[in-house]
């Protein structure tokens, strides 16, 4: 069966060349053109991908992109003109899993769409004492009080809780993180283990999770 892409497009003539190559390379397609359908449909047709507009009539893509997180971990790509909205983007803080700057080629578009979908996960639950990592909705609990994550931040967190006392570099957790290996500034580890740990104290005080090791990285242990 051939994964549905919803495009969430308001300019008909690129949602339409853009569902074109998509089918050709084997896609079924769905497009959209206002902001304010998008939410009520993705939770009625759970397609495999979104590819969102930043800028759309009705509703802004960044905010249905954080709706749609409350409730479904379907891989988003977010589209922008914007050159301004590049480093919000590059940190994907509203949990978006990548994203692609207009003008584009339709055939790039295609292999983002391919890539995201490859490393797309299976909906794996992690658990360690209190901590509950639930990939397939992307929430994350410790101590029964939910972790309001972004979807790096869940992705940085359920690498680490997956290997328990492990060390890891930033660049190894950049690796991980970042598979495109975007050009980004190595202190954007530091900055989101930064607002996990703070995240992590929010919910329960008595618990250190994620540890520094001096001089090299960053270890995840329950105490």
């Amino acid at each position: 069966m051939s994964r549905k892409v919803l495009i969430v497009e308001d300019e008909k003539k690129l949602a339409s060349l853009l569902s074109d190559y998509l089918k050709q390379a084997g896609f079924t397609t769905f497009c959209l053109e206002s902001g304010l359908t998008v939410v009520p449909w993705v939770g009625e047709n759970c397609p495999d991908l979104i590819l969102l507009d930043l800028m759309l009539p009705g509703r802004d893509g960044v905010d249905i992109c954080k709706e749609i997180r409350s409730f479904s971990s379907v891989p988003i790509i977010m589209v922008t003109a914007r050159i301004e909205e590049i480093d919000r983007l590059l940190g994907l803080e509203l949990g978006a899993d990548d994203y692609i700057c207009k003008p584009y080629s339709p055939r790039e578009v295609v292999a983002r769409v391919k890539a995201v979908l490859r490393r797309g996960g299976g909906g794996q639950t992690i658990r360690a004492s209190g901590l509950v990592l639930d990939e397939s909705r992307y929430l994350a609990t410790l101590a029964g009080r939910q972790l309001d994550l972004t979807a790096v931040e869940f992705k940085l967190l359920k690498f680490l809780a997956a290997n328990p006392g492990r060390i890891y570099g930033r660049q190894q957790l950049m690796d991980r993180i970042y598979p495109d290996q975007r050009v980004v500034s190595d202190r954007t580890i530091d900055s989101h283990i930064k607002k996990l740990r703070k995240k992590i104290a929010a919910a329960s005080a008595d618990e250190e999770l994620i540890h520094s090791v001096y001089g090299v990285g960053y270890k995840f242990e329950m105490p």
